[in-house]
């Protein structure tokens, strides 16, 4: 499961799931949220859930929300284990511990805040909403009545000039403690420290900001610079008994309530007896292998962001945690060397991104032979392709575990736990070859469509079939003629452009293709 930005892929009118009536109402009051009426409506939907396209699911009722991803995860999974009920949220608003907004200057020079809307980079007004927390909203709405005062202009992307790009705020919701990061497209602050007087004056409760540079034409939040304005430049919050260094760049889940639900589910399956030799692959800050080391006899996490294998050591030490180690590689490569130097696993958690996971770790995988395989995923339809894959080598779903982690969204978590075992000699044996499988989603480790929803999720680019070709040629990767050829010989061809090349090449490190 990795962190999920809200989708914009809804325009304005565009209708949601289960959606008959088109009327808005008011966002809802400040004490009693709305749940929803007989009829499956939510009777008091964001006005703005159709124009910023977040919450695709803002006009059913949360009962209904519910009903709708019990469905969709029946469709996709249930052919291989029944699915358990989902475990919903008591109170699904306001959740998100992880804020991030975009600034930009209207025709008549007002300095607004808000998300992108569907499929654009115009920026939808917003002053607060129904699924974010309410203090985040609060100081991203102070920082936008300080610029003027300060004579600071949101940057535009068009000309390249202005000040204030996004500001992210991150929230500890057990700590309390509070990042403000201000994202810049110069490294030029006037007035910093009395920006940074000013803001803290009204807001005392931020324990620290930071100044993140990013002057490149590009769709990430980020950029490569980062300064320490005031405090530590980290939070930490607690997650299931462990304390978390989160700093602005770190994966951390942005629903800690669910957060903790999803990962005792997970721990819970695994069968932990205090015996165990565990993998935690696709590690990141090493959550999942640090909470579950209490119940283990060793961990190992294995992930490929060099900062964030710092980042879970770190965070094992803040805990005392002496039974858990991490390294920085491909999960993949480093289960072969297990398999390879006859080494044993008993339990593997796995958590892969949106994309799944490639045929080389799944291969991987099932040589290695793990006796327990706990599968994490906040995409059902990859996931269904990977467990196919592991059904294929002779492992067992035992149990199928919908979490709801994102309210008001089109998204839903799974928890999915295999096993290896002796096939029942009274049940009938049914061979399938490679043949019967579709393999497609394997094919040179992701596919055209897994490479566009990465691009896509990474930098809200839409990118076609065409450039992502031509990207894969550049570097040496042969593919069909009919994606890189023209239909005639006087036809033109569009060439991709360098922002969305960047973006490609991103995605086929990230797959390991380059």
């Amino acid at each position: 499961m990795r962190d999920i930005a809200l989708t914009r892929k809804q325009s304005k009118g565009t209708q949601q799931p289960g959606d008959k009536q088109k009327k808005s109402g008011k966002p809802a009051p400040e004490k009693q949220e709305p749940r929803g009426q007989a009829d499956g409506r939510n009777p008091k939907p964001c006005p703005l859930y159709r124009k910023c396209g977040g919450c695709q699911l803002q006009n059913m009722s949360y009962e209904r929300q519910l009903s709708w991803k019990q469905a969709e995860t029946q469709k996709l999974l249930g052919k291989y284990h029944t699915v358990a009920p989902i475990l919903g949220m008591e109170n699904p608003y306001y959740y998100r511990n992880k804020v991030q907004a975009a600034f930009a200057l209207t025709r008549d020079k007002r300095v607004i805040s808000g998300v992108y809307q569907a499929s654009t980079h115009h920026v939808v007004a917003v002053e607060s909403c129904m699924t974010e927390d309410r203090k985040a909203d609060e100081i991203i709405g102070t920082i936008r009545g300080l610029l003027p005062s300060f004579k600071l202009l949101p940057y535009n992307e068009d000309s390249g000039r202005g000040f204030l790009r996004h500001v992210l705020v991150k929230r500890g919701f057990q700590s309390g403690q509070i990042m403000v990061t201000l994202v810049t497209g110069t490294p030029l602050f006037p007035s910093k420290n009395h920006f940074v007087a000013a803001l803290r004056e009204r807001h005392p409760e931020i324990t620290t900001i930071l100044m993140n540079i990013n002057s490149s034409s590009t769709s990430m939040v980020l950029g490569p610079v980062e300064k320490v304005l005031y405090g530590p430049g980290y939070i930490e919050d607690t997650l299931c008994g462990c304390v978390f260094r989160i700093s602005a760049s770190s994966f951390y889940q942005i629903n800690p309530v669910q957060t903790e639900v999803l990962y005792q589910k997970a721990i819970d399956l695994a069968g932990l007896s205090g015996k165990e030799r565990v993998l935690d692959a696709y590690c990141g800050i090493g959550t999942i292998g640090l909470i579950a080391s209490r119940r283990a006899r060793r961990v190992i996490g294995v992930e490929i962001n060099r900062d964030a294998v710092r980042d879970a050591a770190a965070n094992a030490r803040r805990n005392h945690i002496g039974n858990a180690e991490f390294y920085q590689g491909d999960a993949g490569e480093f289960m072969r060397q297990m398999q390879e130097a006859g080494e044993k696993l008993d339990v593997l958690f796995m958590d892969p991104p949106r994309a799944g996971s490639s045929r080389t770790f799944l291969s991987a995988v099932a040589a290695l032979a793990p006796q327990r395989v706990v599968y994490i995923s906040c995409n059902p339809e990859t996931q269904a392709r990977d467990i196919g894959f592991l059904v294929q080598k002779g492992y067992r779903v035992q149990a199928i575990q919908p979490v709801d982690m994102f309210p008001h969204t089109n998204h839903v978590e799974t928890v999915v736990l295999l096993s290896k075992g002796e096939i029942d000699s009274k049940k009938v044996r049914v061979e399938f070859s490679l043949e019967d499988m579709d393999m497609s989603g394997f094919q040179n480790d992701a596919t055209y469509g897994q490479i566009k929803e990465r691009v896509l999720e990474k930098t809200g680019l839409k990118v076609s079939s065409l450039y992502i070709a031509q990207v894969k040629q550049k570097h040496g990767i042969i593919e069909r003629e009919n994606y890189n050829k023209p239909k005639s010989e006087n036809a033109r061809q569009p060439q991709c452009p360098p922002e969305k090349e960047a973006a490609i090449t991103e995605a086929l490190k990230y797959f390991g293709m380059i």
